[in-house]
């Protein structure tokens, strides 16, 4: 590979505040939430032109495993069933809702709580202070280069990005392999009625019925879906969520693998929906709204943390002192390479519902750094269970009040006794 000299140059310091959250996800929006709420001075940096990562421009228009959690889980839901953007299926453990309806109201419930959005900006680089932590981000956008300084700071881009940039410890893939779990891109459908074709709708028919039934329909009419699980969801009305296709040994850090795998998803989709309108009646009436501006990626890097969880912890059902999100979702790895079916759970792997420790969210490698979502510090099969959106957000709020309680206190965050995090109040309960 070549390489060219960048010219030298200054940086203006765009903002300073107590806290700033790269990656506005389901675990990027809870954490600025939180510090905001706890009075912390915050700021949420997103590449993309909207909040919610996945939810939103992903179009994973459901949550799982959000049974039984608290604070910003059960908010949401209460305000998008008010609203009349969401239904629980009557036969699906998922909370479904219109991905449109849940960019509206992130974008409101941060601007109530005096959050700094900042759309259509990337962190690129960290400059460090004196005591080794970082001082500040370098971003890239219509703007420029800029820096932003804070105290403390939250990795919620998913991929690990901020901890990487700082060089800290990270590992990604299947032990021995380094293989990924596939990406899939999501479409949202409209044209028919749910009681039309119920029998392959996921929450409306029981799921094993319902795939099986979506597959051989696809197979049938030549468009045979590469993910194994093809799954049909319904949001409200006549909008439906179609997730059909696996794209295999891509990787969610590289630029040209998102390409490559964005394009043929894509490709796949438009297949799959011509061949549900060749089988006829009420097929025929179904179109393709829109594909997901963000492919799903569902493992990248997770980042080294003061504690790891591992599968250990899922076969016992571990339970930790300093528990700040419980988990129920079971281990769900993907087929890592086409034609091997489901995935590569097999049943020499345990799982009992188990606690995410606080310290799974606290850099190991720098000071001011905490890690929120699917890029906490975990093992290849720990993190196949607790990714989902469910889980991701009482990572979020717990890393926000760490955050916002280090600011306060005016030291690091691994320095914050968990009697201490407790009595300010966390939202999720345990």
């Amino acid at each position: 590979m070549d390489f060219v000299h960048e010219k030298a140059g200054v940086v203006p310091v765009a903002g300073e505040f107590d806290v700033i959250v790269a990656g506005s996800g389901p675990a990027g929006v809870s954490a600025a939430l939180r510090a905001a709420r706890a009075g912390a001075r915050t700021l949420l940096l997103e590449q993309g032109g909207c909040l919610g990562g996945m939810w939103t421009a992903g179009l994973l228009g459901w949550i799982h495993d959000h049974s039984g959690k608290s604070g910003l889980v059960a908010q949401l839901k209460r305000e998008l069933l008010r609203r009349g953007a969401a239904e629980e299926p009557p036969c699906s453990p998922a909370f479904a809702f219109e991905p449109e309806a849940m960019k509206l109201l992130l974008e409101e419930l941060c601007l109530e709580s005096s959050v700094t959005i900042r759309l259509y900006t990337m962190a690129v680089d960290v400059l460090w202070n004196a005591s080794g932590g970082i001082d500040c981000l370098l971003t890239e956008s219509k703007s420029g280069r800029e820096a932003w300084k804070a105290q403390i700071f939250i990795d919620a881009t998913g991929d690990g990005d901020i901890a990487a940039l700082a060089g800290a410890s990270f590992e990604q893939g299947e032990p021995g392999t380094g293989k990924l779990q596939p990406m899939s891109l999501i479409a949202m459908l409209a044209g028919v009625r749910p009681e039309e074709i119920r029998p392959y709708v996921n929450g409306w028919t029981r799921r094993a019925e319902a795939v099986a039934n979506l597959r051989e329909l696809l197979t049938a009419n030549g468009a045979p879906p590469t993910y194994h699980d093809a799954s049909l969801f319904h949001l409200s009305g006549e909008l439906f969520l179609l997730m059909a296709s696996h794209q295999y040994q891509v990787s969610g850090t590289s630029a040209a693998d998102l390409t490559a795998a964005t394009i043929e998803a894509r490709r796949a989709i438009h297949a799959q929906v011509a061949a549900l309108r060749r089988s006829g009646p009420p097929w025929d009436r179904i179109r393709l709204v829109s594909t997901a501006e963000r492919i799903g990626v569902r493992e990248t890097r997770r980042a080294a943390g003061l504690y790891t969880v591992t599968a250990q912890d899922l076969a016992e059902g571990r339970r930790h002192a300093d528990a700040v999100c419980h988990v129920t979702f079971g281990i769900d790895i993907h087929a890592l390479t086409p034609g091997t079916g489901r995935g590569t759970v097999g049943p020499e792997m345990e799982f009992r519902p188990y606690d995410i420790p606080l310290r799974a969210l606290i850099s190991r490698d720098i000071p001011n750094l905490l890690l929120a979502g699917r890029c906490i510090s975990g093992d290849f099969y720990a993190h196949a269970s607790y990714r989902v959106t469910g889980n991701c957000v009482p990572l979020g709020e717990a890393a926000g009040t760490l955050a916002a309680l280090a600011v306060r206190e005016k030291t690091a965050p691994a320095r914050i006794p968990f009697s201490v995090f407790e009595a300010a109040g966390t939202l999720h309960r345990v």
